[in-house]
């Protein structure tokens, strides 16, 4: 017989309704523990009151957990495991909106920062994305634009990625969804990333190189120190 696996969360009283099943169907002991997700040998054993001693059996198609054509090709044929019904009286289950990305303390000072790199590097990168990688909001977007942020002077663009924001993974994906939008191909899309990374390496090529720090060791000569008298003193009564 094949085994099929149900959850038996699914159903609202599993022991019941097996008591029911037992009680008034010729269902096997097998096609019973196949509905229910209780072990065939537990069925035996509330068949036998050897334990649930005082369950009332519940009827799962006055429930509308199993439909009647259902039992009927289950009473027919042993091999056969009954389908549970969709419960329609169950209420809809309620998906909570995402709050915006946590983001550690110790790292919110680079958002601003994350933002301009996003800007500038990535246009095709929506604000409502920017709010997702970053963990910000589009008011803060705005004041970078505008650059009317208390610390707009200070900020420099930094890649979110390496400040820790988010990943490569999440950046390329809000990208592909932000050029797709566009209608951008391939080509063009290649072209935009090849122009990112030349973009990079010249700001790079740009940065002043910090001056070689030498020093002079000619004022660090190592002399032997006078003798005083008192060394000379210790000295002959040591003779």
């Amino acid at each position: 017989m094949a085994k099929t696996k149900l959850d038996a969360t699914t159903l609202l009283m599993p022991k019941a309704t097996a008591v029911w099943l037992v009680e008034n169907t010729a269902l096997t002991f097998e096609q019973i523990a196949e509905f229910t997700g209780i072990h065939h040998i537990e069925v035996q054993a509330l068949a036998d009151e050897d334990v649930g001693r005082g369950i009332v059996g519940r009827s799962p198609i006055d429930h509308g957990e199993l439909a009647q054509e259902e039992l009927d090709k289950a009473e027919k044929d042993q091999n056969y495991i009954m389908k549970l019904e969709k419960r329609a009286d169950l209420p809809a289950v309620k998906i909570r909106a995402k709050g915006p990305k946590y983001t550690p303390v110790s790292k919110r000072g680079d958002k601003p920062d994350a933002i301009a790199y996003l800007l500038k590097h990535h246009p095709e990168v929506s604000e409502a994305q920017i709010c997702k990688l970053v963990g910000t909001t589009k008011p803060t977007i705005g004041r970078v634009r505008d650059r009317t942020l208390p610390n707009a002077s200070s900020i420099k663009p930094r890649h979110p990625v390496d400040l820790g924001l988010c990943t490569y993974a999440e950046l390329e994906a809000s990208s592909k969804k932000g050029f797709k939008a566009q209608g951008k191909t391939d080509e063009e899309i290649q072209a935009h990333k090849d122009k990112i990374l030349g973009n990079q390496e010249q700001e790079k090529s740009e940065k002043p190189s910090e001056p070689e720090v030498t020093f002079d060791f000619s004022n660090f000569m190592t002399t032997t120190p006078a003798k005083t008298d008192s060394d000379t003193d210790t000295e002959s009564q040591n003779g």
